[in-house]
């Protein structure tokens, strides 16, 4: 293996903040260059860097979103096909990790070092992927109105608190949806509470990891509910049975969502962006990742 080869971005304020030297130091141990972020944009950087330099791998010490940042900075670079990705969770929820079978950042960093390779789909929200997920309505809304100190306060509780706040006030997307789904083309039009495309999650019937190696995106459409049901089911990320009164569930190999004109909100992987179209697909097989003994390739 060549130097410069294995490269780590290490978020030092995701989570508690406590982790930056000890994860480092185990890192370093195992071969990777480590950079550490100063601020917001440096992980897109410090991925695109790393894609730029021909990494063979790349470990991100952070949450979902450093993760995010750094696949972006990947295909940025058009290293998505060339790389190894591995996360070690350092952040408030860490979903990816948590799906992937890395339950702390002592076996994340092992995991890192020689885990198991898998190749997985990879989603994009117009240009930018994404791995986890892409949601709209009140759980972005929710997302976006977490502050850094109420996440620092309440950790992933943080999410229902502003949840319940922003449910209030929340009025509903106005939109429209024409998807490419499995077993053919549906559309949607109306008002809706939220909308939920997965990759790494499932967001009806059973367990909560979707299958990232099947080449479709698990889509939800949540219409538009009484307050006390929309808290329960949307902010709270409770899975929704498939025949749940009022939800549209597809497995989407793509989908189109227009906002009439007016902009929705769409949190990918938390990274918040606003589009007045927005056209969602999945790319098969696209990432190599390492993940831990207990992913399971087929949760189905």
């Amino acid at each position: 293996m060549h130097v410069g080869s294995r490269r780590a971005v290490l978020n030092p304020v995701s989570g508690d903040g406590d982790h930056a030297a000890s994860v480092e130091r185990l890192l370093s141990a195992r071969g990777f260059a480590v950079s550490r972020t100063e601020g917001p944009g440096d992980a897109l950087e410090l991925g695109r860097a790393a894609g730029e330099a021909g990494a063979a791998e790349v470990a991100v010490a952070g949450g979902d979103g450093t993760v995010n940042e750094v696949v972006r900075g990947l295909a940025r670079a058009d290293h998505l096909d060339e790389v190894t990705l591995s996360v070690v969770p350092v952040g408030t929820a860490n979903l990816l990790a948590g799906t992937i079978g890395v339950g702390d950042r002592r076996q994340g960093v092992e995991v890192a070092d020689t885990g198991e390779v898998r190749t997985i789909d990879v989603g994009f929200a117009g240009a930018e992927p994404f791995l986890v997920s892409c949601i709209a309505g009140l759980p972005a809304e929710a997302s976006l109105a977490a502050s850094s100190d109420l996440k620092g306060r309440f950790g992933t509780l943080a999410f229902l608190v502003t949840g319940a706040q922003e449910a209030i006030e929340f009025d509903g997307l106005d939109i429209s949806l024409e998807v490419v789904g499995e077993d053919g083309p549906v559309t949607w039009s109306g008002s809706a509470t939220c909308l939920l495309v997965g990759n790494a999650r499932k967001f009806v019937a059973r367990g909560g990891q979707a299958d990232m190696e099947d080449g479709l995106l698990d889509v939800a459409i949540v219409e538009q509910m009484p307050t006390g049901n929309l808290v329960a089911e949307a902010v709270g990320h409770r899975l929704l049975a498939t025949d749940t009164e009022g939800v549209t569930h597809v497995r989407a190999r793509a989908l189109s969502v227009d906002g009439h004109g007016e902009p929705v909100r769409f949190s990918r992987d938390g990274e918040v962006a606003e589009h007045e179209q927005l056209d969602i697909r999945v790319r098969e097989r696209t990432l190599d990742l390492r993940v831990g003994p207990s992913y399971d390739p087929d949760p189905r």
